[in-house]
């Protein structure tokens, strides 16, 4: 039985259970956020054993966790629905906070079945700072990074380049009133415009920079196990705002993505990257220089794949399908 943590609003599974259905594997879907409203379910450990069970409620489909042969700990979200709502709000966020840890313990507990996402690696491996030492430890070519939160230290890192590039740590926006979302992109800034900015432009916040890199084009490679898939995606086509810089600015402008090979050494070291982080897939970011040079810039352990398979029709779904059924047989 293949379990997977999810959301209701996520479409990356769908495709994935369907080879599943076909293959006559057996899945069982849990949208963590509807957790009691459409799921019955018990963990016990007593005179039976250890062990639990959950039921999906809407198509009578049971799981017990004896079965579960691999996860695919996907995107789950907090619970966030209640069966009946009480007046009290705060009876009603206490409710749903034993809910949550219910939802915590559970997937600690099935940590050590084969996973692809996972709740205990995914986090520390999506820190930056380890995967820039990673990288670097492993061979790879990273760009120069300052992580601070003072003018002098930003701008004794800056200095040593025309450009840079400055980048959030954490993929937020901002809602600054009505519903338009101001979302933070990298950008590129030439050094020596930092030299007039005040102290507080430093001091308020912490500054992730880089040293800015010219690209021929950019690769999205995403990993399962072994497999290892490469999207070219030619952001140089396209103008400074809608791309160039950072490629999630073109991607509603027809930005041009292409699987491609790469040299083995690039897709080695992508399986040990992995592997050294403990997990079974992750979405790697690479700059390919005017030079041909490839330069690692960051690993996102959960990332999103679906878009890639929508516009280049190579079938990520059965990939991660077949790595999950090794298990089932």
């Amino acid at each position: 039985m293949i379990l997977i943590y999810t959301n209701k609003e996520d479409t990356h599974p769908t495709n994935v259970i369907k080879y599943l259905n076909e293959w006559n594997v057996p899945v069982f879907r849990l949208n963590t956020e509807c957790i009691l409203t459409d799921y019955e379910f018990e963990w016990w450990c007593d005179d039976r054993g250890v062990d639990f069970r959950i039921r999906n409620i809407k198509n009578d489909l049971q799981l017990f966790g004896h079965e579960i042969t691999a996860i695919w700990d996907r995107r789950a979200l907090i619970p966030s629905e209640l069966p009946v709502v009480n007046e009290h709000d705060e009876i009603n966020r206490h409710n749903l906070d034993e809910a949550r840890g219910f939802l915590a313990f559970l997937r600690y507990y099935t940590k050590d079945i084969f996973s692809i996402g996972s709740i205990v690696e995914d986090r520390p491996a999506d820190s930056k700072m380890l995967q820039l030492q990673v990288a670097r430890s492993l061979g790879m070519p990273t760009p120069d990074t300052c992580f601070a939160n003072t003018r002098e230290q930003i701008l004794n890192f800056a200095r040593k380049y025309e450009y840079i590039s400055l980048k959030s740590i954490v993929d937020s926006g901002l809602f600054l009133g009505g519903d338009k979302e101001y979302v933070f992109f990298s950008q590129r800034i030439k050094s020596s415009d930092l030299e007039n900015q005040p102290d507080e432009a430093f001091s308020q916040t912490v500054s992730f920079v880089q040293n800015y890199i010219d690209k021929k084009y950019e690769l999205r490679i995403t990993v399962v196990c072994d497999d290892v898939i490469a999207c070219k995606i030619d952001s140089q086509l396209q103008s400074e705002d809608t791309g160039k810089i950072d490629w999630r600015q073109g991607y509603e402008h027809d930005l041009k993505h292409e699987i491609v090979e790469i040299p083995e050494s690039v897709a080695d070291f992508c399986r040990q990257f992995l592997k050294r982080m403990k997990l079974n897939f992750g979405c790697f970011d690479f700059i390919v220089t005017p030079d041909d040079k490839y330069v690692f810039l960051e690993c996102n352990p959960n990332g999103q794949w679906l878009w890639i398979e929508i516009v280049t029709e190579f079938d990520i779904s059965r990939v991660i399908a077949e790595n999950l059924a090794k298990k089932e047989r």
